[in-house]
């Protein structure tokens, strides 16, 4: 049993530290820079430390960890952190503090160092990705304003030539080329972010397992491990399938039993990239195992595109977990002729 219990509410700055002791009585309240945050961690070496989850937490985190037993607090779970109408640091603190000392504080996850960088790089690429895309549709919006159609794809090399040849009046000649000299400038970069990605992924043995899946690339990979985290954590697949909200919402009333759409409650940018990998795996890569899986729910259960791309995802997730829990390559069951 820990003699002291430390609650910390992080700024981004300075934080409020809350100490109690092992009978719940506050010992000591402090505002500290949290450059000094060692200090109040050397002191109380060995005992046990609750931060609330923040964007900056990661720095500080490693710094307690160094000296203390740190708990990350999910305020999403925590609902004596997440209702307060009132924020107030010092009452966070303590509660904290209290609620850590009764073992009841909801933990989040923490990564290793490893998978925060591959986080890093991968949640980068997407973003990058997206705000190339906005500016895309910039383009799109004004051929619509101008009155000028291309009839094919067009950010293909022949949409490209008829931009580069299409004549307008000012001052949408100049904006046309403002929007087009922004998408060029983030393809150089995602280019640039994607070779180093590559490279990550080609020396981690996790993601060369997962790129033996169908649909699954060196990005998607680097992905796929930095948001599921050390597999280890997870006892059964199906944690795996709520950590990363793809579990049916199920809702029974006397005999009856409903199944509705997904949770969604769990990581976003891993199921999203899981369901970009199904699409892959089942219209590019038309992997047996998993393109039958899908067009049974579509033919033969009428379900729509999007219910049986998710299904697919999470049957992929299934086969991802097990591949990185057995340190096996993609070997599905055999497919039925």
């Amino acid at each position: 049993m820990s003699d002291h219990y430390l609650g910390i509410d992080v700024h981004k700055t300075e934080s409020q530290v809350a100490v109690i002791d092992e009978m719940g009585e506050v010992t000591e309240e402090v505002r500290v820079e949290n450059a000094n945050l060692d200090e109040i961690a050397q002191k109380y070496a060995g005992s046990d430390a609750a931060l609330e989850a923040t964007s900056n937490y990661f720095t500080i985190y490693d710094t307690l960890d160094e000296y203390l037993d740190v708990t990350l607090a999910n305020p999403v779970k925590a609902d004596w952190l997440a209702g307060q109408k009132q924020k107030n640091d010092r009452v966070d603190a303590k509660q904290l503090a209290r609620f850590l000392r009764l073992n009841e504080v909801p933990e989040s996850y923490v990564p290793s160092r490893k998978l925060r960088r591959c986080r890093a790089l991968a949640r980068s690429r997407k973003k990058l990705v997206n705000k190339r895309t906005d500016f895309k549709n910039e383009v799109s919006a004004l051929l619509d304003q101008t009155g000028n159609v291309y009839d094919g794809k067009l950010w293909t090399e022949g949409g490209r030539e008829f931009l580069a040849e299409l004549t307008l009046e000012e001052p949408y000649e100049m904006v046309l080329d403002q929007w087009l000299e922004a998408v060029d400038e983030f393809t150089v970069k995602i280019k640039r972010l994607q070779r180093k990605i590559e490279t990550v992924a080609t020396e981690l043995e996790e993601t060369t397992l997962l790129m033996s899946a169908p649909g699954v690339a060196a990005y998607s990979g680097v992905m796929i491990l930095s948001e599921l985290g050390e597999v280890d954590r997870f006892d059964r697949s199906s944690e795996a399938v709520s950590y990363a909200g793809l579990d049916p919402v199920v809702r029974e009333s006397g005999d009856s039993r409903t199944e509705h759409g997904i949770s969604k409650e769990g990581n976003g940018y891993l199921r999203w990239i899981l369901v970009q990998c199904a699409n892959t795996a089942v219209h590019n890569a038309k992997d047996p195992y998993l393109s039958e899986f899908y067009w049974r729910l579509r033919e033969t259960r009428n379900k729509p595109h999007k219910v049986a791309i998710v299904a697919t995802a999470r049957k992929l997730l299934v086969s991802l977990f097990h591949m990185l829990s057995r340190e096996e390559p993609y070997d599905p069951p055999g497919v039925s002729a």
